[in-house]
């Protein structure tokens, strides 16, 4: 599989610590010592989850090295859904205006991006699709209680596109190597850690410490994982770009990796966490620095300490 194509969209609006400071009282050393957050993004009150995807759709499209018509599979991914039932990969095929091919959303919390793009790896084996695009939007803020001091100065909204096909398209073929996905649903406060309950309070993470925990021991493992399984070791990898969760989780996933923190590549400390969505941007924000050649490692947790890692060889 080959990753041809890529694209993003952020909301304008910035939110910065000093917001939350005037609200509850949280300072912006306080919240960046132990985020590393300064700011973030918030979606205004005429976007949601489908507009920011389809925003990134638009841009996605001038750089496609095929007719948009050739697209022939779509996976969506969130946690964040403005409709479950018109789904956010549905509101993209509307929007492209293609017809009659798969088109599936799905959830796994923050995890979600590589799970979208293993279930792309399925069809491509099956020989059901040929060329794919993975939607990966988070309208966090529309779930989030900012009142919240735990976890309420988390959250920012975005989304991107990555395009992929099956075979080497264009001038652009990132080759995915391998891919690992798992969860761990059945280890520590994975069952309550992070959970998104809209009927009740919303996205909250009362068990941080647990969720730090884990998303140091996994990230970490999952990235190994998929390194000896390919015969490589840190000294052959350029960058890491982990789930954009907390500064200080990137730092710890450094150290246990043995590898320097300026591989790892963030944009938690101006965009918040951005879910799904926050590996795919820094793919989109970085594209242009990487060289032929260069292998990069994707990892991500999420609620549920579902996980996973994915090996690029640009």
């Amino acid at each position: 599989m080959f990753i041809n194509a890529i694209a993003s969209y952020l909301p304008e609006q910035v939110i910065t610590n000093a917001y939350f400071e005037e609200l509850n009282g949280l300072t912006d050393e306080w919240i960046s010592e132990r985020t590393g957050i300064r700011e973030r993004r918030k979606a205004s009150a005429e976007e949601n989850t489908h507009t920011m995807a389809l925003e990134a759709a638009k841009k996605i499209t001038d750089t496609l090295p095929y007719d948009i018509s050739e697209v022939d599979l779509i996976v969506g991914a969130t946690y964040t859904p403005h409709d479950n039932i018109f789904t956010l990969a549905h509101a993209v095929q509307n929007a492209l205006n293609i017809s009659e091919i798969p088109v599936v959303t799905i959830s796994s919390a923050c995890s979600s991006l590589l799970n979208a793009i293993e279930i792309v790896q399925g069809y491509f084996a099956m020989n059901k699709a040929s060329k794919a695009l993975v939607v990966v939007s988070e309208h966090n803020t529309a779930y989030n209680n900012e009142d919240d001091t735990k976890a309420g100065h988390l959250w920012g909204d975005g989304a991107a596109v990555i395009s992929i096909a099956k075979d080497k398209t264009g001038d652009v073929n990132w080759e995915i190597k391998d891919l690992i996905t798992g969860g761990a649903a059945n280890v520590g406060k994975a069952s309550e850690g992070v959970t998104l309950k809209p009927l009740q309070k919303g996205l909250i993470m009362p068990y941080g410490k647990d969720v730090f925990i884990n998303a140091c021991t996994y990230m970490p493992k999952v990235s190994k994982q998929v390194m000896e399984k390919n015969g490589l070791t840190v000294d052959d990898i350029a960058y890491v770009i982990p789930h954009q969760a907390n500064l200080r989780i990137t730092k710890n996933v450094a150290g246990t990796l043995g590898i320097t923190e300026d591989k790892m590549v963030s944009n938690i400390q101006y965009l918040g966490n951005t879910g799904c969505a926050g590996c795919a941007i820094a793919l989109d924000e970085k594209k242009s620095t990487f060289k032929k050649g260069e292998r990069i490692i994707v990892t991500v947790f999420g609620g549920g300490y579902s996980h996973g890692a994915m090996l690029v060889e640009i």
